[in-house]
C-alpha cells in the first residue's frame, strides 16, 4: 500500500499549533491559513490566532521547510544551501529578534522547531513587494525606494557591528560553527572554476585580476567591516510596510563584510536573474545613503579612496560569483528560479553586471580591470548571440 502524503498546508498548521501549545502550556488554535507562496521546498502561510491565551499576535506567519537541502535542486544562484541552512535561518532570526525593535531587519521569531524545520514569525502585515516598487513608472518613487533600501542596510549593519560572538553562540548551540554567511564554499569554488569558464569564452584572466579575486574572496571571511546580513538580498526577499524596508529569508544569514550588501544592490542582484536600471548617479546616491548610516561605526569610510577600493573588490567578487552560477547550462535550476517583473534572460543579466563593473572600475581609475570586464561582457554577449 502506498502512503498518501498529507496536505502541506494542513501539516504546517498542525505542526505550528503543536509547537505553540507546547511552548505556552495552553491550547492554541490557528485558523484561516493563507498561502504566501514558498520557494517550492517551503510552505509559507499567514494564519489567524483564534484561541490566544498568552497574548500571541492576532496573526502569525508560519514557514516550514518540506525537504532537506540535499533533496532539492538549486532554486537560485545561491542554491538551496547545505543541511545547516535551516539551523542558520533559525539562529539568524533569534539573533535579529534580540536586537532593539527599531534595528530589527525583518520579522521577529516567535517560536521554532529544528526537528520539524518550522519557524513561527511575527506577521509584518500589509506590505509591498520590493520588486513591484522598483517596477513603478515614476522615477522619483523608484529612487525613494532605493534610498530606503540603502539606509535600511546601513542601519542593520550599524546595529550588528561587534556582535558576531553573540550570533556564533546561537549557532553553536545547534552544532553550526561557522558564523560567516553560508557562501564560503561557493566563493572558493568560483575562484577556482571561473577562469576555466572564461577561457572557454576566449578570455584569459590577467594576473592582476587573479590577485584581486583572492583579495575580494576574503570579504566573505575576514573582511574588516563585518556585520550581520541575511545575505539573499534579491528583490523577492524584500518588502516595504509602514515600518520601512524589511528583509526576509535568512537561511544564508551570517557575518561578512558589509560592503558586499550595498554592492549586491548596485550590481543588479547577482544571485538571481534580475536587472535593475541604475544610472551611475543613482548608484552613487545609494552608496552615500548607506555610508551615512555606517560611517559612525567605521570612520575610515569617510575617505573616498578607502570606500572605492572596498566597493570595487565587492563588485568584482559578485561578478565572479554570478558568472559561476549562471554561465553553465543548468535547465533545472534556471527553470526553478522565481520570476517577477525585474527578471530578464541570463544573457542580459550577466552582461549588465559585467558592464556595471567595467563602468565603476573605470570611474575609480582601474582601467585594466575595466578593460577586462569589457572583454568578459563582449564574450558573454557573443556566446548567447550565437547560441
Amino acid at each position: 500500500m502506498t502512503a498518501m502524503l498529507a496536505d502541506p498546508i494542513t501539516e504546517a498548521v498542525a505542526a505550528a499549533t503543536e509547537l505553540l501549545t507546547r511552548r505556552t502550556g495552553a491550547p492554541v488554535t490557528l485558523v484561516d491559513p493563507v498561502d504566501l507562496g514558498g520557494s517550492g521546498r517551503t510552505v509559507v502561510l499567514r494564519v489567524r490566532v483564534a484561541e490566544n491565551p498568552f497574548l500571541l499576535p492576532r496573526t502569525l506567519v508560519i514557514k516550514q521547510v518540506r525537504e532537506s537541502a540535499h533533496e532539492s535542486v538549486a532554486r537560485t544562484g545561491l542554491g538551496a544551501g547545505d543541511d545547516s541552512a535551516f539551523v542558520r535561518e533559525a539562529a539568524s532570526y533569534q539573533f535579529a529578534t534580540a536586537l532593539a525593535t527599531d534595528s530589527r531587519p525583518g520579522p521577529s521569531l516567535i517560536a521554532y522547531d529544528l526537528t520539524e524545520r518550522l519557524l513561527v514569525l511575527s506577521d509584518l502585515g500589509d506590505s509591498a513587494p520590493f520588486a513591484t516598487l522598483l517596477g513603478q513608472s515614476d522615477p522619483a518613487a523608484v529612487t525613494n525606494s532605493l534610498m530606503a533600501l540603502a539606509q535600511a542596510l546601513g542601519r542593520m549593519h550599524a546595529a550588528t557591528v561587534g556582535r558576531e560572538e553573540d550570533f556564533g553562540a546561537l549557532l553553536a548551540r545547534a552544532g553550526v560553527t561557522q558564523t560567516g554567511a553560508g557562501l564560503g564554499d561557493q566563493v572558493s569554488a568560483a575562484e577556482a572554476a571561473v577562469p576555466g569558464l572564461l577561457a572557454d569564452l576566449g578570455v584569459d584572466v590577467p594576473a592582476s585580476v587573479t590577485e584581486a579575486i583572492g583579495r575580494a574572496n576574503r570579504l566573505f571571511g575576514t573582511g574588516g567591516l563585518r556585520a550581520f546580513s541575511p545575505s539573499d538580498l534579491c528583490p523577492d526577499n524584500i518588502i516595504v510596510n509602514d515600518e520601512g524596508v524589511r528583509f526576509l529569508d535568512y537561511e544564508w544569514g551570517g557575518f561578512r563584510d558589509a560592503t558586499l550588501d550595498i554592492a549586491y544592490t548596485v550590481m543588479s542582484y547577482p544571485g538571481c536573474l534580475c536587472r535593475l536600471e541604475l544610472s551611475p548617479e543613482r548608484a552613487e546616491a545609494m552608496v552615500e545613503a548607506w555610508r551615512a548610516e555606517v560611517v559612525g561605526m567605521w570612520p575610515h569610510l569617510a575617505d573616498d579612496a578607502v570606500l572605492h577600493a572596498k566597493l570595487l573588490d565587492a563588485q568584482l567578487i559578485w561578478a565572479w560569483l554570478t558568472t559561476f552560477w549562471f554561465v553553465p547550462d543548468d535547465d533545472a535550476r534556471n527553470a526553478a528560479l522565481r520570476r517577477h517583473n525585474l527578471s530578464v534572460p541570463r544573457a542580459v543579466a550577466l552582461t549588465t553586471r559585467w558592464t556595471i563593473l567595467a563602468d565603476y572600475a573605470r570611474s575609480v581609475g582601474h582601467t585594466d580591470l575595466a578593460d577586462f570586464a569589457d572583454d568578459v561582457r563582449d564574450a558573454l554577449g557573443s556566446r548567447w548571440a550565437t547560441s
